[in-house]
């Protein structure tokens, strides 16, 4: 199983995988907008919780994978810096090394060594042949998560998303996304 050979205790993870310290990553955040020159970062805050509805069982569920971490594939168009709001489609079945990535918020050269750093498909499709998930949808979704505007977040890019993967469980296609977020 994928998670043994990276080195997890117990059936699922019940310890550390690496001996690396966690990133601060809103401390990160801050300091790199601060270095573009941005002012001050907003933290969106949503005092009442989503609604949700119970998901299936993994194992007969089909997952869309979204990615933040700015992947796209090989022959799209990359990201920009600036407040890019587009989507990458990005076919499941295809292997890691035809992904691309580019973000400002992560260092990029291990995610480009291994995109399944940030963009987990070649792990998705391990788990759907151990029978962990019942299979992938045929397009997984990338986007650029460091966007600086809260309402262009809002307004473009989680609807856009929203849609696709409504358009994917109306087609019979997703039962659950899975969102990576960098």
């Amino acid at each position: 199983m994928w998670l043994e050979r990276a080195g997890a205790v117990g059936p699922w993870h019940d310890g550390p995988v690496t001996s690396t310290p966690p990133v601060d990553y809103i401390a990160l955040t801050r300091a790199q907008y601060d270095a573009l020159g941005y002012p001050a970062y907003q933290w969106a805050e949503r005092p009442d919780p989503p609604a949700w509805t119970p998901m299936p069982t993994l194992a007969g569920a089909s997952v869309v994978l979204i990615g933040s971490g700015g992947a796209y594939r090989e022959g799209q168009v990359a990201y920009h810096w600036k407040d890019d709001t587009g989507i990458r489609h990005i076919p499941s079945a295809e292997p890691a090394t035809d992904i691309r990535v580019t973000h400002f918020a992560y260092d990029l050269e291990p995610a480009r060594e291994d995109p399944n750093i940030v963009f987990p498909v070649d792990r998705l499709r391990e788990l759907v042949d151990e029978g962990v998930i019942g299979g992938l949808a045929p397009t997984a979704l990338g986007c650029m998560g460091g966007i600086y505007s809260v309402r262009r977040t809002e307004q473009e890019l989680a609807p856009a998303i929203v849609d696709e993967v409504l358009a994917m469980r109306d087609a019979g296609q997703a039962d659950v996304a899975l969102l990576v977020p960098v």
